[in-house]
C-alpha cells in the first residue's frame, strides 16, 4: 500500500480533453478536481463513474461530485472535489458549465497484488512472469514437476497461454470453444476441470507464492468452433456484411488458381507448382491480371445498369416528373447497393430530374436528354471501373508480397510447392461445402441459408489504425488483400453493444467470468484489434469478480498516444515491452532507463502535488512467445547479460519458457507439440525431459529474480544507466531512503564470441561509495557434453552451455575482478575503481554498495533533524547526539523570533537592496543570478527543478561543484545579527552534515532542508498577519507575501525621523556611529528597479498600495508610521513625489496628497480604535514652506493640524516653482514644468492645477528624446481636474464632514483670504459643490445636445466619464482612460448607478486586458500598446517610452476596475451581481497564474498590449498586489 495522505490535484481547464493522456494512482490515493484559470468563478460540474462508497461500478453511470471550499468565503479559488481511490480499474471523468460538457478523461487505479496464504502485497514492480504454452504442460497431473521449474527459478508469477479446447489447427490462440477445458489436459482415467485447475493456482498462490494469469482472446474463434456454426451471426459473414462480397469472390477465385497451379494446369504459362523465382511471381502478376480479373468483373459490384437506369429516367420523364435543384451543391453521384448485387447500384432519380431538364416536351428533346443522362452514368460507371483496378493492384502487390514471405524469403517458413494444404495464399473466407465451379459458387452468395456460413478470418494489417475496424463497412481490407491472415480463425462480430449480437456477448461474458473467478489476471491476446467497447465490457465483467485483476497486453499500435487509449479506456496494469526490439546493449539499457524508477539522487516530492502525465506500467521481457529466438539472433552468450539488464528495470519484469533453458530455437505457438521438462535436481545435464540449476542460465535466472523482488520490495525506485563500453552496461539501482545501491555489471553478447572479436580490455569502473559484498558473479561457459540434438518428445535446450554462479562474496574472491582500489573523489566522497580480467562477453557481475560510513552516518542525522517537517524521513535516520546546540531546538522555535520585517531579510531582497547593504544575490555560473537574496531566490528556481527532477540544470551542477552556494545561504543571515542570525546559524549547523554526504546527493538534501525552513517562514509570516490572511484561500496568502517582500528596513533608513515623542517606534543600534536610530519599515514601490537609495520610496504609490499591503493584512503599527513620516514631510501642502529621505523630496505630484489622506481615512476604519492617529505627533521637518529641513522633534503638531492645512491650502491656491529647479534636478523638464500650481475652482469645489509642461498624476511621463522632438514635453499632462483626484478629494471631504459631526476632527470647513476678504468654506458646502457638479460635467451625455457640454465636436464616445475636466489642451478631457473607476471606487456617491455602469461596461469592452488595463483607448489615434524605453527614433508618440501611459497595460487599475464593477453590480440587481462575480474570479485566475509561476513571486507594473510580457517593467509592483489584495478583500 502507498503511504496515506498522498494526495494528487488535476487541474480542470476549459475544452481540455485528456483521453490520449494517462493518469496512474494508487489505491488510498486522494485525487483532487480544482478548476485551472479558464474556469475559475464558473458554476462547473464535474462528474465520474468512479462509484460512491458501498456502491458498485457501472461504466455508463456517473455522478456529480461536491465541491469543497476551505475558506468559506466568496473567494473560493481553493475549492476542490475529491475522490478517495480504494479500486482499481479504469474511471472517466468529466466536467461541464453551464450544461455543456467542457472537458475530459480517464484516471487508471492499479491493483493491489497479494500472494502466500498471510496475503502479503506483492508490488507491480516485483513481478517476474514466465509465460507457458498450455498444450506444452502436457496431462494436469503432471503440471505440478513442469511449473515446479518456474517456481524453482524465482518466478512469482506464471503466464499460461489459453487453456481452452484448441481447434484444428492447434495454435495455442484459435479456441474451439471458450468455455472447455483443453481435453488434452484430462487422462483416460481422469477429466481435467476448471475447478482442479482452479485449485492448483490457488494452491500455488498459497504454498508457493507465484501468481497465475492467462490470455483472453475475443477478437476471434477457431473456424471449426461447433457454437459459430449454430450461431453463424457472431462472425462476419455474407448476410450481415454484404460489403465482404466482391472480397469472397475474389478469395474464391484465388482458391481456385492456387488448386490449379497444385495440379501443374498452369505450367504451360511458366507457373510450376514450385515457386522459386521472379519470373514465376511475374506469371503469377500476369495470370491474375488476364485470367482471373476479367472472368470475375469485380467493378460491376460498384456499378449501375445503364440500360435499366436509362429506362427508368425516361418513363419519370414522360409522365412529366420535373424537379427544381433544392441544393445546388448536389450533384449525380452512384448509390451503392446495400445488398452488394452485380450491377446493382443506383443513382437518385430526383437529382437526375433536376438536374437534366428537357427544352421542350418533345420526343426529341426527351431522347435528348436521356442520352445525356446516360452519358453521366457510363461517366460514373468508368470512376468506379477505375476505383476497382487500384484496389486489384494492391491486392496482387499483397499477394505476392505473402508469396515472396512464405516461399522465397530466408527468415520466413520455406513452404515449398503449392498443395491444398498450403496453398498459393491463405484464405480469407470459410467455405464448408462442396467445392464447385466459380460460377455456380457465385449463387451461394445470394442464397442467405448458405452465405451466412461464409465466414471472414482474422488476422492483422500492417500499419492500420488500431481504433478502425478492418471488417466493418467502409474498410477494403479483404479486398485490397491487406490483411495478413490467420486462416483457422474467424473474426467475431459483437456489434456496437450486446442487443446486437446477444449469443456472441453471453457466451464471451461466461468465458471471461470462468477466467477472473480462476486466475488472478488476463493477458489481453491482440489487444489492439479487440473492439474497445467489448473489452471494456469484459475487463468490468472480470472486475466485478476479481477487483484487483491484473491485466496486461501488447500493444502495436507505434505511437504512445493511441497506446495511452487503450491503457486508460481498459485499465491495463502494465503493457508488455520487448527487449528484443534493442538492436545492441545501449538500446536496451535506453529501455530500462525509459520503462520505470526516476533518476538517482532526486528531489523529495511534496505528498499533495500536481497530478502528471505517466508512461504506462511496463511489464518488461527479455522474450515473449511470439519473438523470434534470441540465441538464433543474437547468441547463446547473451541470454544471461540481456535478462540481468532486463531483470534491473523499475517495473515488472518477464521471460519465457525455454529461454532460460537455452532452447535454441522459437518455441512454436502453431507447431510445437512436445512438453516442457520436469524438475528434478539430480538430473544430469543429458537426461531427457528434466532440468535443474545445472541446466542453461537457471540458477542465474534465480538469483537475478530474488534481487529483482528485493529490489522493488525495499524501494529502490531511483535507477542510473551507464553505457560503459559498446558491450557493457552498468544499471544502478538505489533507494532513497537508505541509499544503498545494488550496480549490475552486464557485458552483452549480441555478436557471437567465437565468430566475432571481442577486445580483451575492460575499461576500468568507478563506483561511488563502500562496496559491501559481491550479490552475484555469473559467466557463461561451455561444458564438454554430447551437443544439441532436437529431443523427439521434450522441448530441450544446448546442454553444453551453463553458468558458473558464485554468490554473496566479498571482492578478493571475486573471479571476475583484478584488483579494487580505493580512492578519494573529494571530502567525504570515496569511489572503488574497479579492474575487470575475467568479464568476458555473456558474464554478469552484480555489488551491493553503501555510502561510505561517515556519509552514511550524517545522511541519517540530517534525515531524523527532517522528520520536524516531513514523516517522509523517518525511514534511514539516525538519532543525533553529537549536535550542535542550536539543532536541539526545532526549527520552528528558532523561526518564532522573526519578525515580519525580518522575514523579509530571510526571505526576500533583490540584488539592488542587497549591495545598498554590501552584498548581491548569489549568481550561479553559466546560467544567471537569482532573483533573490533571501530563501525565496533559491525556492523559485527549485519549484521549477523539482517536479521534473531536472538534475542536469546549472543550479543541481553548482550545488554539487562546491559548497558556495551552500555558505552564501547561512553566512549571509550570521552576518545580519539578532533573529536572522539565528536562523543562519541553524542552516549552517545543518549544512555540517550536508557536506557531509556525497555530491550527488545534495541536491536533494539542500532542497529538503529549505522546503522545510521555508514553508515554516511562511507559516510564521501568516500567523503575524490579520483574519483576512489567515482565513484566507491560498491565492490571498501568497498575494500578502507581497507585503514581506516590499516592506522592509535596509542598512539606510528610507523614512524621515518620527517624533520623538511617539511611542512604539522600533530602534537599533547603528553599527557605524553606535548609536540608537530609528529602523521603520518602508515600503518599497517596485522590485527590481525601485526598491533602494532614493528611488525606493514614493508618495503616490505607497498610498496606493498602503491599504492592500499594510492595513489588510494587519501591519497597523507599520502603516500608522509610513502616514506620519510622509506627514512630517509636507510642504506647501503636498506629499512628495520622490521622498529621498524627506530631505531631497520633490513636491512635483498633485495627487499623492490626496492618496495619503485617503490612506488616513482607511486606518481610521480598518483599525480598531483607528481615530487614534488624528492625534499622534507629526515632527514637521519643513515648519513653513521655505524652512531648510529640521530634526525630529523641533515642531511637533498632532496629525489632525496637518490634514487641516493640506486642504487649506488647496483651497486658499498653491503656486511655487521647485527647489533647485533646472537640468541638475530634472535634465528633461522644460523651465516652465518646474512651476507648480495647484487650487480649487471655488464654483464646481473641482481640485484642477498642473500646466502643459508637467504631469502631476501618476501617468507621469516626461518626454526624453531629442530626436523625436518631444523632449520636456509631458506624454500626458493631464492638466485640469483629473476625474481620480476629484474623487479622492470627494472622498475626503466627505470623511472629514462626517468626523467633524463626531467631534473627532475639530474643523468644520476651510478660512481663505479672497480679495482681501476672509471667508470660510464649509466641508458640507465643498461637498454639495463636487457633488452638484461632478455627473454633470464629467458624464459624457448619450444626447448630442447636452446644454453642459462644452466641446461636442471632440466627442467621440459617448457613455462614458471624462479623463479630465478643463484640460489645457480640451481634446484629452475626451480620452477614454481607466482613472475614473478610482474615483467610483472611493466616491461612489457622486456616481448615477445606471451611468456608471454603461461606463465600466465600456472600460471593460475597450481597455480590460489580460492583467491590466490599457492606458488608453485603443481606438485613440496615439494608442500604442508596446512600451520600449531604450528604443530612440523620430517617431514622436513612442520614442524612448513615450506611450508608457499611452496604451501599456497597467495592472493597479484593473484593482479599482474590479472593485466599481463589484459595487455597482450590487446596486443593479442580483443576476449582475453574480455575473460580476464570474468575471472578478476569472481576470483574477490571471494574476494567481502570473503570480504562481512568477520566480519573482510578485505582479508586475505593466505588461504591453493583451498581457504581454514588457522587459522594461518592474518583476513584482507593490501597488499591482495590493489592489488584488483589495479586490479579494471587497469580495
Amino acid at each position: 500500500m502507498p503511504p496515506s495522505n498522498q494526495t494528487r490535484v488535476l487541474l480542470l481547464n476549459a475544452m481540455e480533453k485528456r483521453e490520449k493522456t494517462l493518469f496512474r494512482l494508487q489505491q488510498g490515493f486522494e485525487l483532487q478536481f480544482r478548476l485551472g484559470p479558464t474556469l475559475q468563478g464558473k458554476h462547473v460540474t464535474v462528474y465520474t463513474n468512479y462509484p460512491a462508497s458501498g456502491e458498485l461500478f457501472y461504466r455508463r453511470k456517473f455522478r456529480a461530485l461536491s465541491w469543497h471550499n476551505p475558506t468559506g468565503k466568496e473567494d473560493d479559488s481553493d475549492k476542490y472535489c475529491k475522490l478517495d481511490l480504494q479500486i482499481s480499474g479504469s474511471y472517466q471523468y468529466y466536467f461541464s458549465h453551464e450544461n455543456e460538457k467542457s472537458g475530459g478523461g480517464y484516471i487508471v487505479v492499479d491493483p493491489i497484488l497479494r500472494v502466500g496464504a498471510d496475503n502479503q502485497v506483492l508490488h507491480l514492480d516485483c513481478v517476474t512472469l514466465q509465460t507457458f504454452l498450455a498444450k506444452c504442460l502436457g496431462p494436469f497431473e503432471e503440471w505440478e514437476d513442469r511449473l515446479k521449474v518456474a517456481k524453482e527459478s524465482g518466478y512469482n508469477m506464471i503466464h499460461f497461454t489459453p487453456l481452452q479446447k484448441l481447434g484444428l489447427s492447434r495454435s495455442c490462440y484459435s479456441l474451439a470453444d471458450q468455455l472447455e477445458v483443453n481435453p488434452d489436459f484430462s487422462s483416460p482415467n481422469k477429466k481435467c476441470t476448471w475447478s482442479n485447475i482452479g485449485n492448483l493456482v490457488e494452491k500455488m498462490k498459497n504454498e508457493w507464492n507465484m501468481l497465475c494469469i492467462t490470455d483472453v482472446v475475443y477478437n476471434h474463434t477457431a473456424a471449426n468452433s461447433e457454437w459459430i456454426r449454430v450461431h453463424p451471426e457472431c462472425g462476419y459473414n455474407l448476410v450481415n456484411s454484404p460489403h465482404l462480397k466482391p472480397a469472397w469472390i475474389l478469395d474464391r477465385a484465388l482458391w481456385h488458381l492456387s488448386c490449379s497451379v497444385a495440379e501443374g494446369k498452369y505450367r504451360d504459362k511458366g507457373l510450376p507448382p514450385s515457386i522459386e523465382n521472379d519470373h514465376h511471381l511475374s506469371c503469377i502478376r500476369k495470370i491474375i491480371w488476364e485470367d482471373i480479373y476479367p472472368k470475375i468483373k469485380l467493378w460491376e459490384f460498384f456499378q449501375v445498369d445503364v440500360n435499366k437506369a436509362v429506362q427508368q429516367f425516361k418513363t419519370l420523364l414522360t409522365q412529366g416528373n420535373r424537379k427544381t435543384k433544392s441544393d445546388p451543391n448536389q450533384h449525380l453521384q452512384i448509390i451503392q447497393d446495400p445488398e452488394y448485387k452485380r450491377l446493382g447500384c443506383t443513382v437518385d432519380m430526383n437529382i437526375a430530374l433536376a438536374t437534366f431538364i428537357p427544352h421542350s416536351n418533345g420526343p426529341a428533346a426527351i431522347e435528348e436528354c436521356c442520352n445525356w443522362f446516360q452519358k453521366k452514368i457510363e461517366e460514373l460507371n468508368a470512376e468506379q471501373l477505375q476505383q476497382t483496378a487500384y484496389h486489384q493492384e494492391q491486392a496482387v502487390t499483397c499477394l505476392l508480397e505473402t508469396v515472396v514471405y512464405e516461399r522465397l524469403a530466408d527468415h520466413g517458413p520455406k513452404q515449398g510447392s503449392v498443395s491444398r494444404k498450403y496453398p498459393l495464399v491463405t484464405r480469407y473466407f470459410t467455405y464448408p461445402f462442396k467445392e464447385m465451379a466459380l460460377e455456380e459458387e457465385e449463387l451461394l452468395m445470394h442464397q442467405p441459408d448458405k452465405a451466412c456460413h461464409f465466414l471472414a478470418h482474422n488476422g492483422w494489417v500492417m500499419g492500420d489504425d488500431p481504433l478502425r475496424n478492418f471488417a466493418e463497412p467502409g474498410s477494403n481490407v479483404y479486398l485490397r488483400r491487406e490483411l495478413i491472415c490467420w486462416g483457422d480463425s474467424a473474426k467475431l462480430r459483437y456489434g456496437n453493444k450486446p442487443e446486437d449480437c446477444p449469443y456472441l456477448w453471453a457466451h464471451m461474458k461466461k468465458y471471461t467470468e470462468i477466467t477472473a473467478k480462476y486466475f488472478h489476471g488476463v493477458r489481453l491476446d491482440n489487444c489492439h484489434s479487440t473492439p474497445l467497447h467489448v473489452a471494456e465490457y469484459m475487463l468490468d465483467t472480470a472486475r466485478k469478480l476479481r477487483a484487483d485483476l491484473y491485466v496486461v497486453a501488447e500493444l502495436f499500435t507505434g505511437s504512445e498516444e493511441l497506446d495511452n487509449i487503450f491503457v486508460t479506456r481498459l485499465g491495463l496494469s502494465s503493457l508488455i515491452r520487448e527487449a528484443m526490439s534493442a538492436y545492441n546493449s545501449h538500446e536496451e539499457g535506453r529501455l530500462v532507463y525509459r520503462f520505470g524508477g526516476e533518476p538517482v539522487g532526486s528531489f523529495v516530492q511534496p505528498r499533495l502535488r500536481p497530478l502528471m502525465p505517466a508512461i504506462a506500467h511496463a511489464l518488461f521481457m527479455d522474450v515473449t512467445h511470439d519473438n523470434e529466438c534470441p540465441i538464433q539472433h543474437r547468441s547463446e552468450y547473451d541470454a544471461l547479460p540481456s535478462s540481468m539488464i532486463v531483470s534491473m528495470a523499475c517495473c515488472a519484469t518477464g521471460s519465457t519458457k525455454g529461454y532460460d533453458e537455452l532452447v535454441p530455437h522459437q518455441i512454436s505457438v502453431v507447431s510445437e507439440e512436445r512438453f516442457y521438462a520436469k524438475w528434478n535436481p539430480a538430473a544430469t545435464p543429458s537426461t531427457p525431459g528434466e532440468v535443474n540449476f545445472q541446466t542453461g542460465i537457471i540458477a542465474g535466472r534465480l538469483a537475478m529474480n530474488r534481487l529483482h523482488q528485493e529490489l522493488g520490495a525495499k524501494g529502490f525506485i531511483q535507477v542510473f544507466v551507464d553505457q560503459v563500453d559498446e558491450d557493457i552496461v552498468a544499471v544502478t539501482r538505489h533507494c532513497p531512503n537508505t541509499h544503498q545501491s545494488v550496480v549490475a555489471v552486464s557485458r552483452t553478447a549480441f555478436r557471437d564470441p567465437k565468430t566475432s572479436s571481442y577486445s580483451k580490455e575492460v575499461p576500468q569502473m568507478c563506483i561511488p561509495g563502500k562496496i559491501e559484498e559481491v550479490v552475484l558473479e555469473a559467466r557463461t561457459i561451455e561444458r564438454n557434453v554430447s551437443p544439441y540434438k532436437k529431443d523427439e518428445h521434450f522441448i530441450n535446450g544446448l546442454p553444453n552451455y551453463t553458468v558458473e554462479i558464485r554468490e554473496h562474496i566479498q571482492i578478493r574472491e571475486s573471479k571476475i575482478i583484478k584488483q579494487a582500489g580505493t580512492a578519494i573523489k573529494g571530502p567525504n566522497e570515496f569511489v572503488q575503481e574497479i579492474e575487470f580480467e575475467n568479464l568476458t562477453p555473456g558474464s554478469v557481475i552484480i555489488f551491493r554498495v553503501s555510502l561510505d560510513p561517515k556519509a552514511q552516518e550524517a545522511v541519517g542525522v540530517l534525515r531524523n533533524h527532517l522528520i520536524q517537517f516531513s514523516p517522509h524521513f523517518k525511514s534511514g535516520s539516525l538519532p543525533d547526539d553529537r549536535s550542535a546546540p542550536i539543532l536541539k531546538n526545532l526549527f520552528s522555535s528558532i523561526a518564532s523570533k522573526l519578525t515580519l520585517a525580518d522575514l523579509n531579510q530571510v526571505l526576500y531582497r533583490c540584488d539592488a537592496e542587497e549591495q545598498e547593504d554590501g552584498g548581491g544575490c548569489y549568481n550561479i555560473p553559466n546560467w544567471s543570478p537569482l532573483k533573490y537574496a533571501g530563501l525565496q531566490g533559491l525556492m523559485s528556481v527549485m519549484a521549477d527543478i523539482r517536479p521534473k527532477n531536472d538534475l542536469g540544470h546549472p543550479f543541481c551542477g553548482n550545488l554539487r561543484s562546491g559548497d558556495w552556494m551552500i555558505d552564501y545561504v547561512g553566512d549571509r543571515l550570521i552576518s545580519r545579527a539578532g533573529a536572522c542570525a539565528e536562523v543562519g546559524k541553524w542552516l549552517k549547523a545543518m549544512f555540517v552534515y550536508l557536506k557531509q554526504i556525497p555530491r550527488y546527493l545534495i541536491p536533494c538534501y539542500f532542497d529538503a532542508i529549505l522546503v522545510g525552513a521555508y514553508t515554516t517562514l511562511l507559516d510564521l509570516a501568516w500567523s503575524q498577519m490579520s483574519s483576512f490572511v489567515q482565513n484566507g484561500s491560498t491565492f490571498v496568502k501568497h498575494l500578502s507575501l507581497g507585503s514581506v517582500q516590499m516592506c522592509g528596513i535596509g542598512k539606510y533608513p528610507s523614512l524621515p525621523n518620527l517624533s520623538p515623542a511617539l511611542h512604539d517606534v522600533p530602534y537599533r543600534m547603528n553599527e557605524i556611529t553606535k548609536e540608537k536610530e530609528q529602523c521603520c519599515v518602508s515600503l518599497a514601490a517596485g522590485l527590481p528597479h525601485f526598491s533602494s537609495g532614493i528611488f525606493r520610496c514614493w508618495g503616490r504609490d505607497t498610498f496606493i498600495a498602503l491599504r492592500g499591503l499594510m492595513l489588510i493584512t494587519g501591519r497597523y503599527l507599520e502603516a500608522r508610521n509610513i502616514i506620519l513620516a510622509f506627514a512630517s514631510t509636507m510642504r506647501h501642502g503636498l506629499i512628495p513625489n520622490l521622498l529621498g529621505q524627506g530631505t531631497h523630496a520633490r513636491f512635483n505630484c498633485r495627487d499623492a496628497v490626496w492618496w495619503w489622506l485617503q490612506c488616513i481615512q482607511d486606518y481610521c476604519k480598518i483599525v480598531p480604535n483607528g481615530t487614534d492617529i488624528l492625534k499622534c505627533p507629526v515632527s514637521r521637518m519643513y515648519p513653513t514652506d521655505d524652512s531648510p529641513a529640521q530634526p525630529a522633534g523641533t515642531l511637533d503638531q498632532p496629525l489632525y493640524e496637518v490634514i487641516q492645512e493640506a486642504m487649506q491650502q488647496h483651497m486658499q491656491g498653491i503656486e511655487f516653482r521647485e527647489r533647485n529647479a533646472g537640468p541638475q534636478l530634472d535634465q528633461n523638464m522644460r523651465d516652465e514644468g518646474f512651476n507648480v500650481t495647484v487650487g480649487v475652482d471655488h464654483e464646481t469645489g473641482f481640485v484642477f492645477g498642473g500646466n502643459r509642461f508637467n504631469c502631476g498624476t501618476w501617468m507621469d511621463k516626461m518626454g526624453e528624446s531629442d530626436r523625436a522632438r518631444n523632449k520636456g514635453i509631458p506624454a500626458t499632462p493631464r492638466d485640469g481636474s483629473a476625474v481620480e483626484i476629484v474623487g479622492l478629494c470627494k472622498s475626503t471631504i466627505r470623511w472629514l464632514l462626517e468626523l467633524s459631526k463626531k467631534k473627532v476632527f475639530p474643523y468644520q470647513g476651510v478660512n481663505i483670504k479672497r480679495h482681501g476678504k476672509k471667508e470660510t468654506i464649509t466641508y458640507d458646502e465643498w461637498n454639495r459643490k463636487i457633488q452638484g457638479h461632478f455627473e454633470k460635467l464629467f458624464f459624457v451625455s448619450e444626447n448630442p445636445a447636452d446644454p453642459n457640454e462644452k466641446h461636442p465636436n471632440l466627442v467621440h464616445k459617448r457613455g462614458i466619464y471624462k479623463d479630465s475636466y478643463g484640460a489645457s489642451s480640451p481634446w484629452c478631457d475626451y480620452q477614454l482612460r481607466p482613472n475614473f473607476t478610482i474615483a467610483m471606487v472611493v466616491a461612489p456617491e457622486i456616481f448615477s448607478p445606471e451611468k456608471a455602469w454603461k461606463a465600466l461596461e465600456i472600460a471593460e469592452e475597450k481597455l480590460l486586458g489580460p492583467l491590466g488595463m490599457k492606458t488608453l483607448d485603443p481606438d485613440d489615434m496615439v494608442y500604442c500598446g508596446v512600451y520600449d524605453n531604450a528604443l530612440d527614433s523620430d517617431h514622436y508618440n513612442v520614442a524612448k517610452g513615450f506611450n508608457y501611459h499611452q496604451g501599456p497595460e497597467w495592472l493597479w487599475p484593473i484593482g479599482y476596475f474590479l472593485r466599481a464593477k463589484l459595487y455597482f453590480s450590487r446596486l443593479i440587481g442580483p443576476e449582475m451581481y453574480a455575473k460580476t462575480v464570474v468575471l472578478i474570479k476569472n481576470v483574477l485566475s490571471r494574476h494567481y497564474v502570473h503570480l504562481e509561476r512568477s520566480s519573482w513571486k510578485g505582479l508586475p507594473e505593466l505588461t504591453n498590449e493583451n498581457g504581454q510580457y514588457c522587459p522594461f517593467s518592474c518583476e513584482s509592483q507593490a501597488w499591482s498586489i495590493a489592489v488584488i489584495l483589495e479586490v479579494l478583500y471587497d469580495l
